[in-house]
């Protein structure tokens, strides 16, 4: 018999984000499930973690019984302190963020709490994985959850989260009927980004304020790289690791003479 895994789950949306809470009921089906999410909505903070401040957090609980750690901070302050502290009797097998409202794919894999999580188990030593779901339309999560869950447990029968040290797993599932899905690619992070702006507008002191504004330019057209691959009804999985040495360019100017 194949024992139960121990997955701890987080995200960036907080902890009563539907996503979350849809994954958690799935997992709970094979899995022995912890969480530890942050307290309030936190997308887009990175890797981020709160060192100036004193970290708060609270029971949280659902239908009057326990049901994870709120932390008022960031994904990567909240699976560190999950890990860490508040189930540190737990060997893990696996970290989970998710599932995000909203892709995680090309540039935006950069900014992404959702991926911070998981790169944060990574650095716990803890074969991770991001999991977003590619629209902001209001949606139950119940199809993408059940999907995901399938997935991660065919992974763990199968022993196929074993990864290299420092490797996460960043899955992205297109906003359609599980039905029309495809099926599932091994794909590279997109080349695809934000072109950037800001929108001037007055408060009603008639102080100047900005917001962000931008449109996504797509430069990937071959489902190898996740962004087209879910534009194309497939599943993009792809492999990250939080080493960003550049090694071609190291080896080109390895030996750079520079004089002081």
């Amino acid at each position: 018999m194949i024992r139960k895994p121990n997955i701890l789950v987080s995200n960036d949306d907080g902890i009563e984000a539907p996503g979350l809470q849809r994954l958690v009921e799935e997992l709970k089906t094979f899995a022995n499930v912890y969480v530890s999410a942050p307290y309030t909505q936190q997308s887009a903070v990175g890797h981020s973690i709160t060192i100036f401040y004193p970290l708060r957090t609270y029971e949280h609980t659902k239908d009057g019984e326990f049901y994870g750690i709120a932390v008022e901070g960031t994904p990567a302050d909240a699976v560190k302190i999950g890990v860490l502290y508040f189930f540190k009797d737990v060997k893990f097998d696996m970290v989970v963020s998710g599932i995000n409202h909203g892709a995680n794919t090309a540039i935006n894999i950069i900014y992404s709490g959702t991926v911070s999580a998981a790169t944060e188990g990574t650095i716990l030593k803890i074969p991770s994985i991001a999991v977003s779901l590619t629209t902001f339309d209001k949606v139950d999560f119940i199809e993408p959850a059940k999907i995901t869950s399938d997935i991660i447990k065919q992974m763990w029968e199968d022993d196929k989260i074993n990864l290299h040290e420092g490797t996460l797993l960043n899955m992205n599932i297109p906003n359609i009927p599980a039905k029309e899905i495809k099926g599932v690619k091994i794909t590279k992070q997109g080349k695809s980004y934000w072109e950037d702006g800001f929108e001037v507008r007055k408060d009603p002191h008639g102080k100047e304020y900005y917001w962000l504004t931008g449109k996504m330019v797509y430069r990937d057209d071959s489902n190898e790289f996740d962004v087209a691959a879910v534009k194309d009804n497939y599943i993009s999985i792809t492999p990250l690791h939080f080493d960003l040495t550049d090694y071609r360019t190291f080896e080109e100017i390895k030996d750079w003479k520079i004089n002081l």
